[in-house]
């Protein structure tokens, strides 16, 4: 006996009718023990005829009702007509067979490459699954049987319905996919941008990775909150833009590289994002112009991250000038050039012996009497020089942090002199 229960999940609902004398004549498979197979009903047969005439005036409502889709290139709009055309031929055959579930739902989207699924969106893809409902809907008088037209209506809902959760698992492995794939090329520009490895093919990806270039850029490094699996990875990249006009985001082991880019205050978006670092020290490099010439903010934020534990009372974040002297000390380059650059030479070109009297003053244990009496001057000269030197250098002798990197300079700088 036939009830609800024991019809397939999917079946449609199917009209009462009387069985016409002779239909035991419109089966075929008359051998005995091989299944017959039911003869079309009348409604079966104008809706397979009818294809024509749905798929037309599917296409005709599409340019009349749907502004995106006019919008379209030439090449996207063949693609969608073809979609729509899909559809309403995989809904005829399942309508002929209702008794199985819609396999066939996915091939609709089969005959679109994958690329459409960036020229139009999921709200699109649904507003053409509502254009092809209502057309059939339309038709349903014209092409249902006497009596069957609110079956024919019933099935189309029924299956539209399977078509509109098709088309969200299709947009949702293009999404996967492109994550995947955004988050690999990624790291390839992270790791070329370090390196400082900018050339034509590294611009082209990071536009494509939407960098828009406005405003300067800064890198800020620091180790990773825990072991980052792919969901921890896009909501860190979600945040990351959230924070600041432009981003990307490298995670290299333990280690994790952020370049933030626009013309807000970058600062302020590395502080907000903190929390989404491990423990330990978060190190910010310079501002550079763009991101171009973001190997120099990135090699100081590097070169911090690994200096940074000899100095405990560190803030975080801290700034990679910050932690010149450190640097020096695992033999960073850059920062000794800094330091040179920016404190020695200075003082070492400036007039009224502020070079001698840093020295004097740092030599003999930072005290102004020790250092006045070792010059011959009165203490007031040497606080009046080391004035001087914090005005030429931007370091403050009388501050015992900065007096330790004025300390470090005056060291790498007659170091330099004496090769």
């Amino acid at each position: 006996m036939s009830t609800s229960h024991n019809r397939a999940p999917y079946a449609r609902p199917m009209a009462r009718t009387v069985e016409p004398s002779g239909a035991r004549a419109a089966t075929t498979g008359g051998t005995s023990g091989q299944p017959a197979t039911v003869a079309p009903t009348e409604t079966q047969r104008r809706v397979r005829e009818g294809a024509g005439l749905l798929a037309a005036a599917a296409m005709r409502r599409l340019d009349e009702d749907l502004d995106w889709y006019r919008a379209l290139p030439a090449e996207d709009r063949s693609w969608v007509g073809l979609v729509a055309q899909a559809g309403i031929s995989s809904f005829i055959a399942w309508y002929a067979d209702s008794s199985r579930p819609p396999h066939g739902v996915s091939d609709i989207f089969a005959s679109a490459p994958p690329e459409l699924t960036r020229s139009i969106s999921l709200q699109h893809t649904l507003h053409l699954v509502r254009v092809v409902v209502d057309v059939v809907e339309t038709h349903a008088d014209r092409l249902a049987a006497p009596g069957e037209e609110r079956e024919l209506r019933e099935a189309v809902l029924l299956y539209s319905r399977e078509v509109a959760f098709s088309a969200a698992e299709v947009y949702a492995r293009a999404a996967e996919v492109r994550g995947a794939w955004d988050a690999r090329l990624e790291a390839l520009v992270v790791d070329a941008l370090v390196r400082g490895d900018v050339d034509d093919s590294t611009r082209s990806r990071v536009a494509a990775l939407g960098w828009s270039g406005r405003g300067q850029t800064l890198v800020v490094v620091g180790t990773t909150a825990a072991p980052i699996d792919e969901v921890r990875a896009a909501d860190l990249r979600r945040a990351t833009r959230r924070a600041a006009d432009d981003a990307l985001v490298g995670i290299q082991g333990d280690r994790l590289v952020v370049f933030l880019g626009g013309q807000g205050d970058l600062r302020a978006a590395v502080t907000s994002l903190l929390p989404r670092f491990g423990p330990g020290p978060v190190v910010i490099g310079p501002l550079v112009a763009d991101i171009t010439t973001s190997a120099a903010s990135a090699r100081a934020a590097i070169a911090g991250l690994q200096a940074a534990a000899a100095w405990p009372q560190a803030p975080r974040p801290v700034a990679a000038d910050d932690l010149l002297p450190e640097r020096v000390l695992v033999g960073d380059p850059l920062a000794r050039r800094t330091l040179v650059a920016q404190a020695y030479e200075p003082l070492a070109a400036s007039q009224g012996a502020l070079l001698e009297t840093i020295s004097a003053y740092l030599g003999t244990g930072r005290s102004l009497e020790a250092a006045a009496r070792s010059l011959y001057v009165h203490p007031n000269t040497v606080r009046y020089r080391l004035k001087r030197v914090a005005d030429v250098t931007g370091w403050d002798p009388l501050d015992p942090r900065e007096s330790y990197v004025l300390q470090t300079a005056l060291a790498v700088g007659r170091l330099d002199a004496t090769d």
